[in-house]
């Protein structure tokens, strides 16, 4: 199995930065693609970002894409997502998952319980 913890949600300005992490637990996190995702109050969860298990391969949103990049470390057995240039439709929990397989979007095996990010205007 996988744990997954997320860090660095907070308040931020429009225009602004910040950067999410994803620290996992257990040796094999290597072996999974991990996976953005956050959900507005009242929308459904929507996709943002995906890394595939040794960071070659990624995919954004478009609503993200030229503004957020998703990376990980597999020796620190953590995944990031930066986000630049905020907008207040940014606003949501964000979750990081991880999955045997990569995929944008869909269900991912295992999930983190989120971290705030709201945007003000």
């Amino acid at each position: 199995q996988v744990q997954l913890v997320e860090s660095g949600g907070g308040l931020v300005q429009a225009g602004g930065s910040l950067r999410l992490s994803c620290a996992a637990s257990g040796r094999t996190f290597r072996s999974y693609a991990v996976g953005w995702f956050r959900q507005a109050p009242g929308k459904e969860r929507e996709f943002v970002a995906a890394i595939n298990a040794y960071g070659g391969l990624t995919h954004y949103a478009d609503s993200v894409k030229g503004r957020f990049t998703i990376s990980r470390d597999n020796a620190k057995n953590t995944a990031w997502l930066q986000m630049n240039s905020l907008k207040p439709e940014d606003t949501a929990v964000y979750s990081c998952a991880a999955n045997t397989l990569y995929r944008v979007g869909g269900e991912y095996d295992y999930w983190g319980q989120g971290t705030q990010v709201t945007v003000s205007s």
